[in-house]
Parts: C-alpha cells; sequence; structure tokens
C-alpha cells in the first residue's frame, strides 16, 4: 500500500499532538503550531541553482583582488555573505568564483578571473574583478559560482547584472529570456560609483546554502 506524503504542517501537528514537541509554560497546542508556522516564514529561500557551465577548472588560487592594474575592464566589486536558511554563518565555506574578462574569453590554462575564497569569520567575501564580457553561447554576463560548506549541500549557480543590455532594461520582464538565467533572483542590481579615482560597479550576492 502506497503511503500519502504528508506536508510538513502535517508532520508538525502530529509532532505537537503526540507530544514530541512541547511548550513551556501554558502554550496549547495552536499556539505552538502557530509559532512555528511564523518561524517558517522568516526562513530564507536557498539560494537558486544554475548550470556549471563548461569553463570550470579546479586549484584556483585564493585571491581577493583578480583584476590587474592593466587589465581592461570597467572595474567591479563583487561582494556577500555565505549563510544558512536561518541567516546563520556557515563555517569552513570554500567559494569558487569565475568568469570571462571584458571580451568575453576565459582562461582555461591558467587562472585569470579565478579565485577560490574563502569568506571571513562574519561569512562575508569581496573580490576586486571586471565586468565579464559578452560571448556567443551565452551572451548575458555571469560569473559563475560553486559553493561547498561541511555539512550542506553544494550549490552551482551564477549572478547576472541587472544592466546587462540582454535584458533589455527590464529583467523582471526579461529575466528568462532565451533560458538563460535559470532563476530572476539571480539578476542582481548594480551600483555604479564615481570616484577620485576610476569609475567603478559593485554587486553584492549573498548565497543561502541548505542543511545537507
Amino acid at each position: 500500500m502506497k503511503l500519502a506524503k504528508l506536508s510538513r504542517r502535517e508532520i508538525m501537528e502530529r509532532c505537537i499532538t503526540g507530544g514530541l514537541i512541547a511548550g513551556s509554560g501554558a502554550l496549547s497546542q495552536t499556539q505552538l503550531l502557530a509559532y512555528w508556522e511564523e518561524a517558517e516564514k522568516q526562513a530564507m529561500k536557498p539560494t537558486a541553482a544554475d548550470v556549471l557551465g563548461p569553463f570550470f577548472r579546479k586549484g584556483a588560487p585564493n585571491l581577493r583582488t583578480l583584476r590587474g592594474p592593466k587589465d581592461p575592464g570597467f572595474p567591479l566589486l563583487v561582494s556577500g555573505r555565505v549563510v544558512n536558511v536561518k541567516g546563520q554563518l556557515v563555517e569552513g565555506a570554500t567559494v569558487d568564483f569565475w568568469h570571462a574578462d571584458h571580451a568575453g574569453r576565459y582562461d582555461t590554462r591558467g587562472y585569470k578571473f579565478r579565485t577560490k575564497v574563502t569568506p571571513d569569520a562574519k561569512g562575508d567575501y569581496a573580490v576586486e574583478t571586471v565586468m565579464p564580457g559578452h560571448y556567443g553561447d551565452r551572451p548575458a554576463q555571469h560569473i559563475h559560482y560553486l559553493i561547498a560548506a561541511p555539512g550542506h549541500k553544494s550549490l552551482i549557480t551564477q549572478a547576472y547584472f541587472a544592466t546587462d543590455p540582454f535584458f533589455e532594461g527590464d529583467p523582471v520582464k526579461n529575466w528568462n529570456k532565451r533560458n538563460l538565467a535559470a532563476n530572476r533572483e539571480l539578476i542582481m542590481p548594480v551600483k555604479l560609483f564615481e570616484g577620485p579615482a576610476a569609475p567603478r560597479a559593485e554587486i553584492r550576492f549573498d548565497i543561502v546554502l541548505e542543511k545537507a
């Protein structure tokens, strides 16, 4: 006989009524369930996955600056944080990060515009690089990610740019153009800054991992 799959709410109801979850004081079963449902609503969504692509290389060095002083391309700072669905620091995480150069070319022999960073004690990472270029097979600018951490599911994903002409000024409407981006949430807002030195762009890409 095939058993029906229980919903998370049904599982919690059975745990509460069966005494497997108990509240302190005079909390009723209804109140316990309400508190649990509110906590579920506040949980963060795991970062959407995307394709790995053909250009991944193992063994990238741990570098925070990928842009050389003479490298062409618009300066870009990419920062973010690696946390779990409760917003807590994920210890021991590593972030492989790679992209094409300003002309859409990947370094497939060395490690130009490639790094494997370890977030700091707060889970933060930051990489100085350049805006990746376009190329024929994947005409949307993007940065590849592979994130791993003990006790968590590994994540392969990509970050895209809301300012990319590919999205025709409307990434909300055109995020799935040609089925390139796997999820609208992977298209990042871009901040542009003018300063005493060269102007630069910034995006923030936070990573939310699921438990294994």
